[in-house]
Parts: C-alpha cells; structure tokens; sequence
C-alpha cells in the first residue's frame, strides 16, 4: 500500500467549511480538523471584527426539519459536519444562555422538576444542586410530563419522563419509576438535543416549546427523531440542560470556566494598554490670554464638567435660533443610534421574539426597533425571567427641545444612546436592567 505523503497528509488535515451570518449571507473558512467550536467562534471573531465576550457560538441548523443546536465549546467542527444532511448549515450567532445555569440554576432547574429535591423534602442551596449533577458518583433525574409524537403520526400523547444519565425514559404506568414500567426512548451517548424552531406549523405539536433528540447517525428521517414537547419556556430549558449536564458532565463546566481562567491570567500578567496620545493628554485652561496646564485634579474635574455644560448650552441656544429640533428626521439624536449593536430598524415584533429567543432569553438581553404603532416612537424589548416585554418609547418636547422617554416623561434623554446607557446603569421602571444587546453580525 502506497504510503502517504506529507503534502497529502497535510492537505487532508485542513478542511473547508462553510458558516452563515443570519443576513443569510456565508464565508468559507479553511480551518484544521481538530479546531474546536470555541476556536472556530474566536477565529470568526477576530476577522468579523467583534467585540469578543465569550457569547457567541456555532449553531447546527437543520431548516428542512426545523431543528437547530449550539456546539459544545469543546465539540470538533469537522466531526459535527460530518454527521450533518446536506441541508444542515452552521450559524454563527450570539448565545447568552450557553452557561447562564451555572450562574443560576435554580432559574433553570425548579425543585418539582428535579427527583432528588422532591425525595428529601427541603431547599436545596444552588451549589448543592450542581455538585449534585456534576458529581460522577450521584444519580440526578429529572421528572415531568411531557409531550411525545408517535413515531410515523401526526399524534402526540402526553406522558410522564424521566431523565438519566442512561437515558430518557417514560413511564408505561402513570408516574411509576418501578423498571418494570419504564421504557427507554433515548440514549444519550450518541445523540444530541435540538430546539425545534417550526414545531406547530411542521410538527403539528400541542405548545410552542418543543425539542428534539436526535441520533448521531441520523441523516433526516423523521422516524428516527425524537420530539418532545414541554408546557412552558422553563420546562424546556430544564429537560435541554439536563441533556447537556448529563452528556458531559465536568467538561462543560471546564468550558465555562477557561474563559475566565484566561482573563484572570491577563490581569495578572499585563498592565492595561493606553496609546501614546492618551498618556499624553493634559487638561489645559485656555481662559486667559496664554493657556496653562492644570495640575491639580479637582480643578481639572471641575474644567472638564463646565466644558459639557458649556457644550449643551451651545446646543440649546443653536435648537432655539432655528437649527432642526432633535425630533426632526434630519438632526443627529434621531439618526445617532443607527449604528448601534442594540438598533434592529423596522423589524415585526414577531421577528423580535425570534432574535431573543435565540440569543439566550436570559434576564437583561434587549433590543430597540422602531414602533410599528407609531412611527415617531421606538419599542425597547427585553427579556426577563424567560418573558419578553415591551416598552414604548415615546417622543416629547420641553421647551422647543425634543427628548425621548419611556416612562412618560419622568426621565427624559436627547437621544437613544442616552437613553439604554441610562437602563444600563439603573433600573427604572423597568423590570431588570439592560445587560445584553441583542447583536446581528456581517461576515
């Protein structure tokens, strides 16, 4: 047998893939067969000129079966395509609910859901409950009913489930664990769980909140699909971690926890880096007739605070003697926020709640588009405790100067900017603050 090159071997280690932003729009990127999806997402973060916060992911998407899943951080690209039909695609997106359950899993697992709560009758402490999941030597089961499609119909019945590490199992007699009851529908060694994104439409499934397991070796048949369907957005996430906390284990948690360990390594390591200019800068009082620096800091401060105020006077005084008011389409505070990560345009509200739930619904993710009601107004959408809520933002002026304000005038800003700065900072009439910005990005 004739051997193998180097150059051959070399060609064969670099593979083509091909990822998709969610304009629709691909790139193809030569990558190495063992790059991770963490590596392939700082890669793509690097060229796509993002700002890199250890959120974004790699999506599987299946769109002829409305399916889709985030890589595992440590999951090798090259394999994963390799498993994929030819209508599978990878997406890369914004993902701020991938670890969000070690920061809260009690958002994530309630106590009626998790067996080993119910068995010893009180709270349990959220440390308690991971180390639980974690721990090799324990036997974590999640409970509940949940929907399930007949294989080959279009039916659903619903059933009572149990999760294991061994598997998923349903009960054959009303909630009974006994083993003589219990059938196993899914291993979990070689599958992987799916949100299924068309459930009613193409599924024909009883609630909105439906998942799929699917086997490794699957091309596509419906037959060899699992899908399930849970009551309510927080029952899903329960069954979907648990999959994931099962599958894995500790290595989700080491994935969770390199970010983290990088940047404390930096800190340690590296002073931060401030440009030759910035070193350079001086505060300067030009009132007299020759300008001189000023050396001590509070009256630098106090410079620095009657320049912004000079500034905004300046601004007043060009509104009054007939420039355009913020309100007007042409000035700067109604066009200033385009270019912002946070700013969807006119998109539905429909489309709103497509983009959160992608991004994570975790507590503080937003966005802004422009009112469909009102087409002078704006709509902040922002999720929180798994909800999406809706908060108008009106125009209104004072004085011949236009602001914009959501909470009906009380706090008023001269732009958006201003405006989810302000949110980001306090939380106001809102339920929580603004934490993540929902974020479309162009490869």
């Amino acid at each position: 047998m004739p051997s193998c090159s180097p150059d051959c071997c070399l060609l064969r280690a670099v593979e083509i893939v091909k990822i998709f932003s969610e304009d629709g729009m691909g790139k193809v990127v030569e990558i190495p067969a063992n790059m991770t999806a963490r590596d392939l997402c700082q890669l793509l973060v690097y060229k796509s000129h993002c700002v890199d916060d250890n959120s974004w992911a790699l999506v599987e998407h299946h769109p002829l079966l409305g399916l889709e899943r985030c890589l595992e951080d440590h999951e090798l690209v090259v394999q994963v395509q390799a498993s994929m039909n030819s209508d599978g695609r990878f997406l890369f997106r914004k993902n701020y609910a991938k670890y969000e359950f070690f920061r809260n899993p009690l958002t994530f697992f309630p106590e009626h859901m998790v067996a080993w709560c119910q068995e010893t009758n009180h709270a349990i402490l959220p440390s308690q409950l991971l180390q639980n999941f974690l721990a090799t030597n324990s036997c974590p089961e999640i409970q509940g009913h949940l929907y399930m499609k007949d294989v080959g119909r279009k039916s659903w019945k619903k059933v009572y489930m149990f999760l294991r590490r061994s598997g998923l199992y349903c009960s054959t007699k009303g909630t009974s664990k006994e083993p003589r009851h219990l059938q196993l529908l899914a291993d979990l060694e070689d599958s992987n769980i799916f949100t299924v994104i068309t459930g009613k439409k193409q599924h024909g499934a009883p609630t909105d909140y439906g998942f799929c397991i699917k086997p490794n070796k699957s091309r596509g048949d419906m037959k060899e699909l699992r899908m399930l369907c849970a009551e309510d957005e927080q029952s899903r996430s329960c069954w979907m971690t648990a999959f994931r906390i099962f599958k894995y284990g500790i290595v989700l948690y080491q994935n969770y926890k390199i970010p983290q360990q990088r940047k404390t390594l930096l800190s340690h390591f590296s002073a931060p880096v401030r440009s030759v200019s910035e070193n350079s800068l001086v505060a300067m009082d030009f009132s007299g007739r020759i300008g001189r620096v000023i050396d001590n800091p509070v009256e630098a401060q106090s410079a620095a605070m009657e320049e912004g105020h000079a500034w905004r006077k300046r601004t007043q005084r060009m509104n009054i003697l007939g420039s355009h008011s913020p309100l007007h389409h042409s000035s700067l505070s109604s066009v200033i926020h385009i270019a912002q990560l946070w700013f969807h345009g006119r998109i539905t509200r429909e489309e709103s709640h497509r983009i959160i739930h992608q991004q994570g619904q975790v507590d503080g993710l937003f966005l802004l588009r422009v009112s469909q009601s009102n087409p002078k107004a704006f709509v902040l959408t922002l999720c929180h405790h798994q909800k999406i809520k809706h908060f108008q933002i009106l125009p209104c002026e004072e004085d011949g100067q236009g602001f914009f304000s959501l909470d009906d005038g009380a706090t008023k800003f001269t732009d958006l900017i201003q405006l989810v700065e302000f949110y980001q900072l306090n939380r106001g009439v809102l339920p929580c603050k603004l934490k993540h910005p929902c974020t479309v990005v162009a490869l």
